[in-house]
C-alpha cells in the first residue's frame, strides 16, 4: 500500500504535557503525530504503525531511551531502519555518543524549540524522500561501485561483496556525501553541512561516532581502514581506489 504524503511520526515521550504541545504543532505543521507514554507501548506502536520516524525521549518510566532505540534498531526488516530523532536531557555528551553509537539518526537537547524539532524532522524526511523519489535519473546513476563497495542511492542500500551493509539513514547519507566527493579531504564540518545544510557545533564529535559505525559495516580491516581514510587535524577523505 502507497505511503500517504502526510508524513507518520511517533513520538514516545513520557511528558505528557510536552507531548500535547509538540504534537499540536507539529500536526499544524502538516504532520500525523501518534503518541506513547513509555518505551513498551511505544515499541507496540512502531510495528502496529510503521511511521516515517521516532521521536524518542531518553528519559523513560520503563526503560532508558537507549534501550528503546536498541531494540528498534534490532527488529526485522524496514522497522529497523526508521529514523530516530532522541530528544536529550541538557545535550548530556554521552547520551548523545551513545545514542548515537546504537542507531540514532539525529539528536536534539531539552529544552528545545519546536520550530527546530520541525526543521531537523523536515531534514531527515527529505534526506529519506530524496534517496526513494529519484524518479527521472537513470538507474546506472543511481549506483557508485568502489572495488567491492556497492551504494545504490535509490534503494538506499550499501553492499560490500553482496552482502548488505547495516547503516542507519543519516550515516547513509554521510556515507553518499563522501563518496560523491570521493578523493577530496572534507573537515568535519563539510561532510556534516553536506548532510544537513548547518554548522556543526564546535568540538562536537558525533561526526566521529558515524564514521566508526560507518567504518565497522564497510571496511573489510576496521583496524587498518582503506575506504574512508583519516587526514589527522584535519578530517576525512573517502579513498577513490578501493578494492
Amino acid at each position: 500500500m502507497a505511503r500517504m504524503s502526510t508524513p507518520q511520526l511517533l513520538m514516545i515521550e513520557d511528558d505528557l504535557r510536552l507531548a500535547h504541545m509538540v504534537g499540536e504543532y507539529l500536526t499544524q505543521s502538516g504532520m500525523a503525530v501518534a503518541h506513547a507514554g513509555d518505551g513498551a507501548s511505544g515499541l507496540a506502536a512502531l510495528q502496529d504503525k510503521s511511521p516515517d520516524l521516532v521521536i524518542l525521549d531518553l528519559m523513560l518510566p520503563d526503560m532508558e531511551g537507549l534501550e528503546v532505540c536498541r531494540r528498534i534498531r534490532a527488529l526485522p526488516g524496514a522497522l529497523a531502519k526508521v529514523p530516530v530523532l532522541m530528544l536529550t536531557a541538557k545535550g548530556d555528551p554521552m547520551d548523545r555518543i551513545i545514542g548515537l553509537e546504537i542507531g540514532a539518526d539525529d539528536y536534539l537537547p531539552k529544552p528545545f524549540e519546536p520550530r527546530e524539532l520541525l526543521a531537523r524532522i523536515r531534514a531527515v524526511l527529505r534526506r529519506r524522500g530524496d534517496g526513494n523519489a529519484a524518479g527521472s535519473e537513470a538507474p546506472a546513476a543511481s549506483v557508485m561501485r568502489f572495488g567491492s563497495l556497492e551504494i545504490d542511492r535509490n534503494a538506499r542500500s550499501v553492499t560490500v561483496n553482496g552482502n548488505m551493509a547495516e547503516l542507519t539513514s543519516y550515516q547513509f547519507d554521510l556515507l553518499v556525501a563522501m563518496a560523491e566527493r570521493a578523493g577530496r579531504v572534507l573537515t568535519r564540518d563539510q561532510i556534516m553541512e553536506a548532510v544537513r545544510g548547518r554548522e556543526l557545533e564546535a568540538f562536537d564529535r558525533s561526526i566521529d561516532v558515524h564514521m566508526g559505525r560507518i567504518r565497522a559495516a564497510i571496511e573489510i580491516d576496521v583496524k587498518n581502514p582503506k575506504r574512508i581514510l583519516t587526514v589527522r587535524g584535519v578530517g576525512y577523505v573517502f579513498a577513490k581506489q578501493q578494492e
